[in-house]
């Protein structure tokens, strides 16, 4: 965890490999595979996070497009409330406001891994400009409640939240059109 930590705070994520992990620190690549599935797998160990980011995000975006905002702020504010998952990720928050190169590598790892996979699952023109205002609120929302602590916004039960800020979110999916009748489901060509 050593020989992943120092990669990625030296190198940054983009640039840094399981391959170059793997061999500082003289062990297989595949045994890194194994063990922790990716890189972002990799990444979330290496900053003690009990949860991969990353792929929370990808099961809340997967199903109905219609309904993303929703989810997203119900598996996000439910994952960084538990004491077990949110904990390390709040510290990791609070480390990005205060470090200059752990702010450089959460942001890295917001734009190459969860950036992308929203602009994907949104698809259609302008997908990247959307899925990076969405993040900025999510992001904004999540500054707001656990760093801040914002009243009410830091005490607001979920079931409160979540019809608060959603059709902000789904402004920023949408780039603030109708969805498209098409649009519903998985299917995000419609755009």
């Amino acid at each position: 965890m050593d020989v992943a930590r120092r990669q990625f705070l030296a190198n940054g994520y983009p640039a840094t490999t399981m391959r170059s992990i793997a061999t500082e620190a003289g062990v297989d690549v595949a045994l890194l595979s194994y063990y922790f599935g990716s890189k972002s797998g990799l990444f979330s160990a290496a900053l003690a996070l009990e949860v991969n980011p990353p792929l929370l995000l990808h099961q809340a975006i997967d199903g109905d497009l219609a309904t993303i905002p929703e989810r997203v702020v119900e598996v996000l504010i439910s994952t960084w409330d538990d004491p077990e998952s949110g904990g390390p990720l709040r510290v990791m928050l609070s480390a990005a406001t205060q470090d200059p190169e752990v702010a450089r590598l959460v942001k890295e790892v917001v734009q190459t891994e969860m950036i992308r996979q929203l602009a994907e699952r949104f698809g259609g023109v302008g997908a990247t400009a959307r899925a990076t205002a969405f993040g900025s609120q999510v992001a904004g929302l999540l500054l707001a409640r656990y760093w801040l602590q914002l009243e009410p916004i830091a005490s607001m039960p979920v079931r409160e939240l979540v019809p608060l800020v959603a059709p902000g979110l789904r402004a920023a999916m949408t780039g603030g059109r109708r969805l498209p009748p098409g649009a519903t489901g998985r299917n995000s060509s419609a755009w």
